[in-house]
């Protein structure tokens, strides 16, 4: 009977170890490295299997979390919408700033470092996916909405009329994404007198 036990012992470690890595693997953990996958390589590269041997679990750990691979890639759109729009609005609603500060700010936006790099490339990505997957349009086009809409609402406070606010938000957000994904054209003098421009035509009445 004693030499039972060691192989007791034996049988239960990888269960324990299957279970401690499903619990240190949150369901963010799992996006986050869907993310990494999407950006890096494509939406066809984001897949249960691959993204298991990366972060050194078994698919069914994957399961643990999410019913399918769909069900993840909700969670990485709805990330996106979080981090990319619902929190940068907060950021600038609860500075209570003028509006034409407002304007500086959301134009300095593809301008802010690594993080800014960072979100072009996850923007790119998504945009890349929602051309074939009616999921993702959908997130795309809501959150083109959603900004667009903020934007609008800062220039309707600097007293521009509804129609005029919608057309400057839509030239001011055509500028924040194309400077997002153009990052190598112009020098820095360059982009900051681009951005100087834009500025300025935004925020003279016509």
């Amino acid at each position: 009977m004693p030499t039972l036990k060691p192989a007791a012992r034996t049988r239960r470690k990888p269960a324990a170890a299957a279970e401690a890595a499903r619990a240190s693997l949150t369901p963010e953990r799992w996006v986050q490295a869907a993310t990494e996958l999407l950006v890096d390589h494509g939406i066809d590269s984001v897949r249960v299997d691959v993204l298991a041997r990366a972060l050194g679990v078994t698919r069914g750990s994957f399961y643990w979390h999410f019913r399918d691979r769909e069900d993840l890639l909700r969670g990485v759109l709805h990330a996106w919408r979080n981090r990319a729009t619902e929190q940068v609005t907060a950021r600038f609603e609860q500075r209570h700033v003028p509006a034409r500060e407002l304007v500086r700010d959301l134009s300095s936006l593809p301008f802010r470092g690594q993080s800014a790099e960072r979100a072009a490339r996850v923007e790119l990505a998504i945009r890349a996916w929602a051309r074939r997957d009616e999921m993702a349009r959908q997130a795309v086009d809501e959150a083109d909405a959603t900004r667009l809409a903020y934007i609008a609402q800062v220039f309707s406070a600097l007293g521009f009329s509804i129609a005029e606010a919608r057309q400057r938000a839509f030239v001011l957000y055509g500028y924040e994404i194309a400077e997002s994904l153009l990052r190598q054209q112009g020098s820095a003098a360059q982009k900051s007198e681009r951005r100087a421009l834009v500025e300025r035509l935004l925020l003279t009445p016509a």
